[in-house]
């Protein structure tokens, strides 16, 4: 058994949401039919409802690498095979607004806690192609404002600086957030089919926009990027 979802198998679905902020999860869990809460250990809320009638889990998987790392395993133990994290983060583009969306296709990292799972470092931390085109597809549907490319996944979540935005925004990059490449890399170890829709919440490049929005500003584009990752995951 899992050491920290502390769910019994079968209490998790298939369709798995991701995400790093308990209250996003709760928030999400009220748009499934018939949601039960199957795990609270350690803060990790873990519900699964349905949604087009179809079994989906919304699972909290904390802040960074390690943290998810340990989320994302303990969910395919318990019978999760897709996987699609619905996060935040920081625009290094300008022609990224709050509230805009990214899906994201691959995700750059650090030498952080994947060189565990990939010493060498030679694996490219990329989405599932057909989940990922469905989530744009979904998004272009209906009509939500939203980017496709690769992101940066970092291990550190105030240590962005101007060279770093330069950088990186240099080499295509559009934003930075923690657990991406976590995801994507887990997905081809253990077979998951992986994604991420992820909301811009601010900016590294635009005046004005260098906050981070809590999570009740959040709560209005929460409710339109669910509603694209619910449709994307639970539609024909």
């Amino acid at each position: 058994m899992p050491a920290h979802i502390r769910a019994r198998k079968g209490e998790v679905a298939e369709l798995v949401v991701a995400v790093g902020d308990p209250a996003r999860a709760k928030q999400i869990a009220k748009m499934l039919r018939g949601a039960k809460l199957v795990n609270s250990n350690r803060g990790l809320l873990t519900f699964t409802g349905t949604f087009n009638g179809r079994r989906v889990t919304v699972a909290t998987h904390g802040l960074g690498g390690p943290s998810s790392a340990i989320v994302f395993e303990e969910l395919r133990m318990l019978g999760a095979r897709v996987i699609v994290r619905l996060g935040t983060v920081g625009a290094m583009v300008k022609d990224l607004r709050i509230g805009d969306l990214i899906v994201a296709t691959g995700a750059a990292c650090p030498e952080g806690s994947l060189r565990t799972y990939v010493p060498d470092g030679e694996l490219p931390a990329v989405a599932d192609l057909g989940l990922t085109s469905r989530l744009a597809e979904v998004c272009e549907g209906e009509g939500l404002r939203h980017s496709v490319g690769v992101v940066f996944s970092s291990d550190a979540f105030y240590a962005e600086d101007v060279a770093f935005v330069e950088r990186w925004a240099a080499r295509g990059v559009l934003g930075v957030e923690m657990e991406c490449a976590t995801l994507f890399t887990l997905g081809l170890l253990r077979g998951l089919k992986t994604a991420s829709l992820l909301i811009v919440s601010d900016s590294l490049v635009r005046k004005g926009e260098g906050e981070t929005l809590p999570a009740e500003r959040l709560e209005s584009f929460v409710e339109k990027a669910a509603s694209a990752v619910l449709e994307a995951l639970t539609g024909p």
